[in-house]
């Protein structure tokens, strides 16, 4: 018997490549608190997580707030409300303490905004757990929040970027 004949193997079209696709960089936000009692946190938060106490007592004396994971141009600046000094004169940026240390005095409100075109790309958001009221509502691209006036300590913080014209971050803490 004669073996039966095999079809005849098909030919694929050679692969064409893809083109690999941009890297697409995400703008993050990191940031660490001095608490009362505890010193700076060990770790930094980032994009959301709360920094600081809840549940507590405890205030809020210095804060600082840095960019990563960006390519885009641009920085982070902040300001504090402290108590018995008012709004800080100048804005700190990019990982700088902005607040107190070792002066006992709380945070009482903060300010929050993006330069260049991380300001043209992003809108920063943040809330704040103050003494008395709880997690406050949402504050964007420095307005303030806080209690400045009412002499009430932040207790906890969390900070987000959305891109720009994004809805505001849900949750209530």
């Amino acid at each position: 018997p004669s073996p039966s004949p095999t079809a005849a193997p098909t030919v694929s079209p050679s692969p064409t490549a893809t083109p690999s696709p941009t890297a697409v960089t995400t703008a993050s936000v990191t940031y660490q608190t001095q608490i009362q009692n505890k010193g700076w946190e060990d770790t930094w938060a980032a994009d959301g997580q709360t920094s600081g106490t809840v549940g507590q007592s405890l205030r809020l004396e210095a804060i600082r707030i840095k960019l990563a994971g960006s390519s885009v141009s641009g920085s982070i600046q902040y300001q504090t409300h402290i108590q018995n000094k008012g709004w800080e004169s100048s804005w700190s940026a990019d990982g700088a303490e902005s607040g107190t240390v070792g002066q006992s005095l709380r945070l009482e409100a903060i300010q929050i905004q993006l330069t260049g075109d991380m300001a043209q790309k992003y809108d920063v958001y943040y809330r704040v757990q103050a003494q008395n009221v709880g997690w406050m509502g949402w504050a964007k691209n420095g307005e303030s929040a806080g209690t400045a006036g009412f002499a009430y300590r932040l207790e906890g913080i969390q900070i987000e970027l959305v891109a720009k014209g994004g809805a505001a971050p849900a949750g209530s803490g």
